[in-house]
């Protein structure tokens, strides 16, 4: 089986204080329902766990009844990291799961074609993270806001999520991180860790993470809301 883990507990201080991102609206429907029907539509994901604040849990239920998430089995209560968010909801897995695909619940334009792409991904080589090629010229700053040198972009690329992994990989570098105490910003970060191969699936500049209010309004436009 394969479970997706929609992690939605984080809060967006550059829209103030407090504001959970995930349940913003957008259009008719909260930011995080978008990631959850993209979800239920994908036919490479067999079961969700969803992780969210804990005073969220109550409306994360109530909106997983009101849009027909069926394929979500569980509601958890997240972590102050998101490492701490995606453990817990790793650790409501049954069994039978063979393969894990997280992803941040502020994506809310992400696809079910780019789910099951990563999902293969995985099931051939034991990893599928989303990501799109940098085009921008990048320059690296050290002080005073001067230019100390061009970064080569035709090797930088930038990480999004879905990313799905062999649940034995990813449970593996969890154990790494915890045992030593470890601080990762995603899931690629914790399997490098363990100086494995972290193989990135093309994903589109669309897939966008809300982050600030005009991220909304770049959504909206973007799903034609």
């Amino acid at each position: 089986m394969n479970c997706g883990i929609i992690v939605a507990g984080g809060r967006a201080q550059r829209m103030g204080p407090d504001v959970d991102k995930a349940f913003l609206s957008l259009g008719s429907k909260p930011v995080l329902v978008y990631s959850l029907m993209a979800f239920e539509k994908c036919t490479e994901i067999d079961e969700v766990i969803l992780v969210v604040r804990k005073e969220r849990v109550e409306s994360a239920r109530c909106a997983v009844q009101m849009f027909g998430c069926t394929k979500v089995k569980k509601i958890v209560a997240g972590g102050t990291q998101r490492q701490i968010s995606v453990a817990n909801g790793m650790a409501e897995m049954g069994e039978e799961v063979t393969l894990v695909a997280v992803h941040d619940g502020a994506r809310p334009c992400v696809t079910s074609a780019l789910i099951a792409e990563t999902i293969r991904s995985a099931r051939q080589y034991g990893s599928g993270v989303a990501a799109i090629k940098i085009t921008d010229t990048v320059k690296e700053v050290e002080k005073d806001m001067i230019i100390s040198r061009t970064v080569d972009r035709t090797k930088l690329w930038r990480v999004q999520t879905p990313q799905a992994f062999k649940r034995e990989l990813l449970e593996k570098a969890f154990a790494v991180i915890r045992k030593k105490k470890l601080t990762v910003t995603d899931e690629a970060s914790a399997i490098e860790l363990i100086s494995r191969a972290v193989r990135l699936v093309p994903s589109s500049s669309s897939n966008i993470k809300i982050t600030t209010p005009d991220d909304l309004v770049l959504a909206a436009a973007l799903m034609r809301l």
